[in-house]
C-alpha cells in the first residue's frame, strides 16, 4: 500500500468506526481511591499504635521506625494481594518528565521449593534501580551505577489496573549512591519543608503561636489534543516527535471560536468518562473538563492537593490519559505545540500555601489591606518573581515549550506578576506609604429580573500574564504541557522560602525597634515593593511595548528560547539560593542543567532527522509523482493542439527542489560538533537548526496545497483536527 492510499484508509476507517461501547459506571462513593492504601484503609488494617505512627509521619514529616514499616508492609501486601496483585514497583521519577517503575514479584520459595510471598519493611522501604541508565548529568557513571528508591510514606500507595493484571505502586525518590538526588520529588519535598521553615519564621514574629506544618498545594490544569491513532499512525513526527513538522493550515482553524466550551463530541466524552473513573480510582480528583479553544484540544484539571501528592498524580494522570486514549482509540498529544497556527497547550499551575491552623496564606479575605499575614507572603512572592524570574523562566524551558510561550496563546518568555487592580492599589498604595480601604468588585446587575445577581470578584483575570493572582492562589500559566509540575514547584517554593526569610530578617530588625507589629510590616513591605515593584504588571503581557519596556525600563529579562534560559541554572544567584536553602547542591543543580541541555538539543535533533527523513522518502516523492502526471498531461494535451498553464509544475519543481536543498544542508548542520561549551551548542540549535527546520516546512506546506489531493501521503489538518 503506497503512502497516499494509507492516507485514505485511515480517513475511511474513521469515518466507518462503530461507537465505542460506553463502560459501566459506577456511582463516585463505591469507586473513590478503592484503589488507593490510604490512610482509611490503613486505620482498618494496622494497630492503633502503628497507625498513629504512619499518620504522624504523612502528616508531619516525623520518621518511621523500622517495626513499624514492618507492620505497615505486611497490610500493604495483604491489601494488594487481596485486590489481585502479585507484583510490587516502586514508582519514581527521574528527569525525564515520565514515570519510571521496576516490578518485583512477592512470590519466593521456601527449602521444600514451594512458592510463598513475602513483604518486609525492608523490601518497601528500598529498592536498586541502575542509576547510570537514567538522565544523571554525569552524577553515575556505568563503572559507579548504583542507586536507590526508597519509599515516600507522604504519598499513598496504589494499585494500577490494566490488562495485564494489577501491581502494587508505591511512590518513591531516587537517589545516587552517593546520596545526590537523581529525581523530581527529592528537590521537591525539600523545597517544601524550607517553605515551611520560613513560613513559620514569619508567622511566629507575627504572634501566631499554634502553627500546623505548612504545604504547598497545587492544581495543575492539563491541556492535552486527541488525534484519531489512524491518523497518528501515517505521521512519523506525531508518533516520534509528538507534534507535527509539517503541515499545511487548513481553511477553517479557531477563527469562529466556536470549540471552546462547545459541546463535547461523543466519542471523546466516552474516553472522558472512562478516563476519569479510572482516576477516581486512583483517588485523583478530577474536577473540570472541557473543550479547549483549538480544535481537537481539551482541558481537565484536578481540585488542589498537597504539592508532592498533586506531583505524583498529575504524573499518574498522564499516564492514566495516554493509556486509556489508546484504549479508545486515540493517540493523546501532550505536546505544548502539536499543530502549527492553532492555539498550543500548557499546564497552567495553581499554587498556594496553607495550614491547618492559619488557612490558606494567600488568601486575602474580605479587607486585604487588613490582613498582614496575607500581605506579607504576597509580598514574599512578588520579590522571589523579580528576584528569581529567569529561574523561574529556565524550570519551564524545553524544546516544545519554546513553540508556545510568547504567542497569541500563552505568556511571554518575561516573568511578571498580575495582582489585579484590587490588590494593585493596595501594594501601590504600601509603596507610597499609606494603606486605604481596598475597592470592592460590586455587584452583578443585569437588569433582568430572572438572573440572580451576584458578588463580582475585585479584579479582573489577565490571560497574558505568566504569573497571575487568581482570588487565592498564584497561577503559574507558563508551564508546558508535557513537564512534570515538580519543577516549577520546587522553584516556586524556593524562591519563596528565600522571601519570607528575608520578610523575617526585616520584620525582627523593625520590631525590635520598637514599632508596632502594623507599622513594621507597612515597612518591611514598603522597602519589598521599592526594590521589586518593577515586576507587578497588569496589561497586555503580548504587546510589543511591553517587551521593550520590561527590558529597557524595568530590568526584567527576556528569554525567548531554552538556549538562553537554561544557563541561569549555572549563575551565582541561583547556586546560592538552592545551596542556602537546603534544596540543591551546587552539584545537583549542575547536573539538571547538563540533563536539560542534552534534552533540549536531543528533542531538536529529532525532529531534524525526522524532517530530513519525511522530506526525502514521502513528501519529495509525492511532488514528484505529481509533476510527472503534470508533465505527461501536458505533453498529451499538447500534442492535440491544446495548451494549459504550466505554472503549477514549475512552482511544485522549485519547491521540491529548495526543500531537498533545505534539508542536505540541515543534514550538514546537524553533524557540528565543534561547540566551546553546552550553552553554544545549545545556541546552535536555537538559531541555525530551528531556522532550516522552519525552511524545509515552508516548502512541504507550499506542496501540500499544490500537489494533488489523491497523491499527498500525510493525513492533514483538516483531517486530523476535526474528524473524530
Amino acid at each position: 500500500m503506497t503512502a497516499n492510499e494509507v492516507r485514505h484508509v485511515a480517513i475511511t476507517e474513521v469515518l466507518n468506526r462503530s461507537g465505542v461501547e460506553t463502560a459501566e459506571i459506577r456511582p463516585l462513593s463505591e469507586t473513590w481511591a478503592c484503589d488507593v492504601f490510604n490512610l482509611a484503609k490503613m486505620e482498618e488494617a494496622l494497630s492503633k499504635n502503628a497507625f498513629k505512627a504512619v499518620k504522624k509521619t504523612v502528616q508531619t514529616g516525623e520518621p518511621l521506625d523500622k517495626a513499624t514499616a514492618d507492620i505497615v508492609a505486611a497490610a500493604m501486601k495483604a491489601w494488594a494481594m487481596g485486590k489481585g496483585a502479585k507484583f510490587f514497583s516502586h514508582v519514581f521519577y527521574p528527569l525525564t518528565n515520565i514515570t519510571a517503575e521496576k516490578h518485583d514479584g512477592f512470590i519466593i520459595t521456601n527449602t521444600d521449593g514451594q512458592a510463598i510471598t513475602e513483604f518486609t519493611g525492608s523490601l518497601l522501604i528500598k529498592g536498586e534501580p541502575d542509576g547510570s541508565s537514567f538522565p544523571n548529568g554525569s552524577l553515575r557513571m556505568t563503572n559507579a551505577a548504583r542507586g536507590y528508591t526508597a519509599w515516600d510514606p507522604t504519598s499513598p500507595a496504589y494499585i494500577m489496573q490494566t490488562a495485564n493484571g494489577a501491581t502494587l505502586m508505591i511512590p518513591s525518590v531516587f537517589m545516587s549512591w552517593t546520596g545526590e538526588a537523581l529525581d523530581k520529588k527529592i528537590p521537591l519535598l525539600r523545597s517544601n519543608a524550607a517553605m515551611d521553615a520560613a513560613a513559620r519564621r514569619v508567622l511566629t514574629l507575627m504572634g501566631e503561636t499554634d502553627i500546623a506544618p505548612l504545604n504547598a498545594s497545587c492544581g495543575p490544569e492539563q491541556e492535552y489534543f486527541l488525534v484519531d491513532a489512524h491518523f497518528a499512525a501515517a505521521r512519523p513526527d506525531l508518533l516520534l516527535a509528538g507534534r507535527t513538522l509539517f503541515g499545511a493550515a487548513p481553511a477553517k482553524g479557531q477563527e469562529f471560536d466556536d470549540h471552546y466550551f462547545g459541546a463535547i463530541p461523543e466519542r471523546v466524552q466516552v474516553f472522558m468518562q472512562a478516563f476519569e473513573d479510572k482516576l477516581y480510582r486512583l483517588g485523583i480528583p478530577a474536577k473540570t473538563h472541557h473543550n479547549e479553544v483549538a480544535p481537537g484540544q481539551f482541558e481537565i484539571a484536578p481540585y488542589h492537593e498537597n504539592c508532592n501528592v498533586a506531583a505524583d498524580h498529575q504524573q499518574l494522570l498522564m499516564t492514566v490519559m495516554k493509556a486509556t486514549a489508546a484504549e479508545h482509540g486515540f493517540l493523546c498529544l501532550l505536546h505544548e505545540k502539536p499543530f502549527a497556527g492553532v492555539n498550543g497547550s500548557g499546564k497552567h499551575v495553581n499554587w498556594s500555601v496553607a495550614n491547618s491552623t492559619q488557612g490558606n496564606l494567600l488568601d486575602p479575605g474580605t479587607s486585604p489591606e487588613h490582613n498582614l499575614n496575607f500581605l506579607l507572603f504576597c509580598g514574599a512572592v512578588i520579590r522571589g518573581v523579580h528576584k528569581f524570574g529567569p529561574l523561574l523562566r529556565a524550570v519551564i524551558a524545553t524544546a516544545s515549550n519554546d513553540h508556545r510561550l510568547g504567542a497569541n496563546e500563552a505568556p511571554p518568555a518575561i516573568l511578571s506578576v498580575y495582582l489585579g487592580d484590587q490588590l494593585e492599589a493596595v501594594f501601590e498604595d504600601i509603596k507610597a506609604g499609606k494603606i486605604s480601604a481596598s475597592s470592592d468588585g460590586g455587584v452583578m446587575d443585569l437588569g433582568l429580573s430572572q438572573i440572580l445577581n451576584f458578588k463580582r470578584d475585585p479584579g479582573d483575570r489577565n490571560r497574558t500574564s505568566p504569573f497571575a493572582f487568581t482570588g487565592n492562589r498564584f497561577e503559574f500559566r507558563a508551564v508546558g504541557s508535557s513537564q512534570s509540575i515538580s519543577g516549577p514547584l520546587v522553584a516556586m517554593n524556593t524562591m519563596l522560602a528565600d522571601s519570607l526569610n528575608w520578610v523575617a530578617e526585616k520584620l525582627e530588625v523593625e520590631l525590635g525597634s520598637g514599632k508596632t507589629q502594623a507599622a513594621a510590616v507597612a515597612a518591611v513591605l514598603k522597602e519589598l515593593m521599592e526594590l521589586h515593584g518593577d515586576a507587578i504588571f497588569g496589561g497586555d503581557g503580548y504587546s510589543a511595548e511591553w517587551h521593550e519596556a520590561a527590558v529597557s525600563e524595568r530590568g526584567l529579562r527576556n528569554l525567548p528560547t531554552t538556549a538562553d534560559a537554561l544557563p541561569v541554572f549555572e549563575e551565582p544567584e541561583v547556586i546560592e539560593l538552592f545551596e542556602k536553602t537546603g534544596v540543591l547542591s551546587a552539584v545537583e543543580l549542575n547536573a539538571r542543567y547538563e540533563v536539560y541541555a542534552e534534552q533540549y538539543i536531543n528533542s531538536i535533533t529529532v525532529e531534524a532527522k525526522l524532517v530530513a527523513d519525511m522530506a526525502k522518502t514521502v513528501i519529495y516523492p509525492a511532488a514528484l509523482k505529481y509533476a510527472a502526471d503534470l508533465a505527461n498531461t501536458f505533453a498529451a494535451v499538447e500534442a492535440v493542439g491544446a495548451s494549459f498553464d504550466t505554472g503549477p509544475v514549475k512552482v511544485i519543481a522549485e519547491n521540491a527542489n529548495r526543500l531537498l536543498e533545505t534539508v542536505a544542508e540541515l543534514s550538514t548542520e546537524l553533524e557540528r560538533h565543534d561547540f566551546a561549551d553546552t550553552a553554544a551548542h545549545m545556541k546552535h540549535f536555537a538559531t541555525t537548526i530551528r531556522s532550516l527546520m522552519e525552511q524545509a516546512r515552508v516548502h512541504a506546506d507550499t506542496l501540500e496545497v499544490e500537489v494533488d489531493d489523491a497523491l499527498w501521503p500525510l493525513p492533514k489538518y483538516r483531517e486530523m483536527l476535526f474528524i473524530k
